[in-house]
């Protein structure tokens, strides 16, 4: 397979993106995969990698493209707990700007940049987020009902929030399928929030699982930070395949 850099016009600029291709000639189903809060990087091309295996085309945009090209920050310690505090910090003023109107603007520029493409087949796309990542990849399957079919959210933080504009409460226009990896004890997705959440999904009679990953904290899946945990990682991965094999088959 081939990893590439590639970059997407936007009604606010320009996004820098990774798009990985299996090999040959397509066309192939589409994934988007939406970033954590730390960014394009070896671990999210790896991710991309193991998606495209199946048969996939990956797009990784740089959601924090606003700010530049990425990276946006050091990341050679993020390894480090307390570099990885200072990082956050950094980004959070850039992550709290992603409104849903803004990431609906650019979700559509992705969507519409997969349509044009040869090697990618017609129709629905899925999405996948990590992190904040996992909030953005809800916000855009709910504006974009028509054109994602599936979205997964991994360790997601901030779903449920006391603000109108609240990742859970526009889950009504959903038609597709969504699925929800939660973190154990994590402060940003808390039990009261996800059975909130559980209760607004229900409502409005959406197809979705949603699973707690006992043990598991924020961020599991990353394996160049301390909260990586491989069991889990590799239950997000029978989870993910589950729902892409199952909305989005390669066949």
């Amino acid at each position: 397979m081939q990893t590439t850099t590639v970059d997407i016009p936007t009604s606010d600029g320009v996004a820098d993106a990774s798009l990985t291709r299996p090999d040959g000639d397509g066309p192939f189903p589409a994934v988007l995969l939406y970033m954590d809060a730390f960014g394009p990087r070896p671990r999210l091309v790896e991710m991309a990698e193991r998606i495209a295996s199946r048969g996939y085309l990956v797009l990784t945009p740089n959601l924090l493209y606003r700010a530049g090209r990425a990276p946006l920050v050091d990341l050679s310690r993020l390894g480090d707990a307390d570099q990885r505090s200072a990082i956050f910090e950094k980004v959070i003023p850039l992550i709290r700007a992603l409104t849903a109107d803004v990431i609906s603007r650019d979700t559509a520029a992705y969507l519409d940049f997969l349509a044009a493409r040869d090697d990618v087949r017609s129709g629905p796309v899925a999405i996948t987020g990590y992190c904040m990542g996992g909030m953005n990849a809800l916000r855009a399957i709910e504006a974009h009902p028509d054109r994602i079919v599936a979205a997964a959210s991994f360790h997601g933080g901030r779903i449920v929030l006391d603000e109108p504009d609240s990742p859970h409460l526009g889950v009504g226009s959903i038609t597709g399928e969504v699925y929800f990896g939660h973190a154990d004890n994590d402060q940003s997705m808390t039990p009261e929030q996800i059975a909130t959440l559980e209760k607004a999904l229900d409502t409005a009679g959406v197809r979705y699982r949603s699973e707690l990953y006992e043990g598991a904290h924020h961020g599991y899946t990353m394996s160049d930070t301390p909260a990586y945990d491989e069991q889990a990682t590799e239950r997000h991965w029978t989870a993910l395949f589950d729902l892409l094999d199952r909305n989005l088959p390669t066949g």
